[in-house]
Formats: C-alpha cells, sequence, structure tokens
C-alpha cells in the first residue's frame, strides 16, 4: 500500500503535549509523508488551548479543538467555561472537545462531570459546532444528554460501547472514532464492533501519544501510524484499504466541516 498517495484524516491526536516537544515538526512531516494529510488536536483543559491554536495556525493540515477534560474535573472552573464561549467565538475551532463522562476512574465526582460536560454542549450547541466525545463507563449517560442538550453531532472517539450504543450515536449524527486498539488481535470486542458498523460511522484517529499501535508497543504513540489503524480495519473487514481510507476521511470532513 502506498501511504503517501493516501488521504487520511487523524481525528484525535495531542500533538500540542510536551512528549512532542523535542521532534514535533519531525513527527508532523512523518506523519505527512505517510498520508496523514489533516490531524484533529483536542484541547484538555483551558491552561493549553492558546498554545494548541497557535500551534494549529502555524502548521498547515492542523485543526484545534477546544474544551474541558471529564478527567481533569478537579481543575475545572466556571470562569473557564466563561472563557471557552468567548475563546471558541475568537478562535473559530472545529469542534468543541475532548469533553464528556468518565465514570472509570475511581473517585469521581459524577455529579461535577455531568454539569462541566452539560455546560459544553451548551456552549457547542449554540456555536453550531461538533463535540468530541471521551467516553468511558457512562455512553447510557452521555446518549441521554446529548438528546437532551441538541448538539450538531461529533465523533465517540476511542469508542468502546456495545453496538446497540454505537447505533444511537449514529442516529444522534455521530461518527465513532476507531485507532490503535485496533491492531491487537486480544482487542476483539473492538475489532468486532468495526467490522459490524456500517463503514459511514467510522473515523480513524491516534489518540498520540496514548493508546500507541501493536508495533509500537509501550512506545509513544504518534500520527505517522495511523496507515497501522486503516490496515488492521482493512483486515478486519475484508475490504480494501484504499476504499476505507477514502470513505474514514469523508466521514471526518464531513462531520467536523473540514476543507480537503
Amino acid at each position: 500500500m502506498n501511504h503517501a498517495a493516501l488521504e487520511l484524516v487523524d481525528t484525535h491526536c495531542h500533538l500540542d503535549v510536551s512528549e512532542f516537544d523535542a521532534d514535533r515538526d519531525a513527527v508532523i512531516g512523518r506523519a505527512q509523508a505517510a498520508g496523514v494529510c489533516q490531524m484533529v488536536v483536542p484541547a484538555v483543559d483551558a491552561a493549553h488551548w492558546q498554545g494548541l491554536v497557535g500551534l494549529c495556525r502555524s502548521r498547515a493540515g492542523l485543526y484545534p479543538a477546544l474544551g474541558m477534560h471529564p478527567v481533569y474535573w478537579q481543575q475545572h472552573r466556571q470562569e473557564h467555561l466563561d472563557a471557552l464561549a468567548q475563546d471558541i467565538e475568537t478562535w473559530r475551532p472545529v469542534a468543541v472537545g475532548e469533553i464528556g463522562l468518565d465514570f472509570y476512574i475511581e473517585g469521581a465526582d459524577r455529579e461535577v462531570q455531568r454539569r462541566l460536560f452539560a455546560a459544553q454542549l451548551d456552549i457547542a450547541r449554540d456555536a453550531g459546532l461538533p463535540v468530541i466525545l471521551h467516553v468511558r463507563k457512562a455512553h447510557d449517560d452521555v446518549l441521554a444528554m446529548l438528546k437532551r442538550h441538541g448538539v450538531k453531532g461529533g465523533i465517540a472517539h476511542a469508542f468502546n460501547g456495545s453496538l446497540q450504543q454505537a447505533h444511537k450515536y449514529l442516529e444522534l449524527g455521530f461518527r465513532l472514532g476507531f485507532g490503535g486498539m485496533l491492531t491487537y488481535e486480544r482487542s476483539r470486542k473492538i475489532r468486532a464492533l468495526a467490522k459490524a458498523l456500517p463503514m459511514q460511522a467510522i473515523v480513524l484517529e491516534t489518540d498520540a501519544p496514548d493508546m500507541t499501535v501493536a508495533s509500537h508497543h509501550g512506545e509513544r504513540n504518534s500520527p505517522e501510524y495511523l496507515p497501522e489503524c486503516l490496515q488492521a480495519l482493512a483486515e478486519v473487514r475484508d475490504e480494501a484499504p484504499e476504499l476505507l481510507a477514502r470513505q474514514s476521511t469523508d466521514n471526518a470532513r464531513d462531520v467536523l466541516g473540514l476543507g480537503r
């Protein structure tokens, strides 16, 4: 497979984090050489929004998403929500994210997470932007809140719910993100989902520097490995990678409003 001939979109990579400080430009260059022509960089907290937007504006093919991650619920404040609405108006990111609910982490205050999520959904709805979701052990709660708040759709990042829940996301205008876990044969549930879903539902992602592919297990993940996720998807679905590349890229551009 000629990766350079592909056009892939990494819908979720944290290129702004310190793990990439030493070689960020080289990583971006290698990703682009591998066919990853567009990369979405979601935020996790207010402190890094400005730097993230600056990074995306300084390099072609990078797109910011602004939001507050549920895992860091203790860090977020009301003034950050006020700033989010203003910064979205000023900087116009492609999505509000990474936002959601994480009931997997021990000791999480679920009510604080719900209030934070609800407020960010309202901001996204009012701005007419899609959302990038982080969801662990909370899909039913998230689906109920999405219905109540009426957002424009978006991406359920690193989707790990049931097939029934997947279809509920699709009904709400969402796509589902699949990445490095597809490359592990032991990830039977994820691979079965990727096979069963309509291809119009799927977008590709790396979540770099986390959730790396099998060939780099224990190492830093990178958007340059996205073609390995595509290859795993092709093997699971028994379909041509070139066809899946086109469809997943069209899906990502459609849901996030990305130009070519």
